[in-house]
């Protein structure tokens, strides 16, 4: 896109933007809402509340239910469960936890991954 038409979008925007602007600003539902929460704002600074603290007397179970997401993220990973692959051609078995092993890649290579997957054994 040139500079020039991306100028000419940009100040398209601008007046869309400053019409719905213009629009919302009218809206006896955005004049409500602000005056309350201007009302609210002063209220809380007369009192010297935050809105936290204002959360949490009003909801006192939203705080208990924030600290139990909190402990489900802070969960460790889950080990890898260790695969055993037999090649029915050779005979020899590889112990690996993940796919990034030197005989596993070109077993991979030769014998496609579909047919290496096959020959795999979980082991606890």
């Amino acid at each position: 896109m040139s500079l020039i038409n991306e100028y000419r979008a940009t100040e398209e925007a601008i007046k869309e933007l400053q019409a719905r602007l213009q629009s919302m600003s009218a809206d006896d539902k955005l004049q409500k809402e602000l005056e309350f929460e201007g009302k609210l704002r002063a209220l809380m600074a007369e009192y010297q509340k935050s809105l936290p603290s204002i959360i949490a007397i009003l909801d006192p179970e939203a705080k208990s239910s924030k600290v139990a997401r909190a402990s489900k993220t802070t969960t460790t990973k889950r080990a890898r469960k260790i695969k055993q692959y037999k090649n029915p051609n050779s005979g020899e078995v590889i112990e690996t936890k993940g796919g990034n092993h030197k005989v596993l890649k070109e077993w991979k290579a030769k014998w496609g991954s579909d047919v290496v997957e096959s020959w795999v054994t979980l082991l606890d």
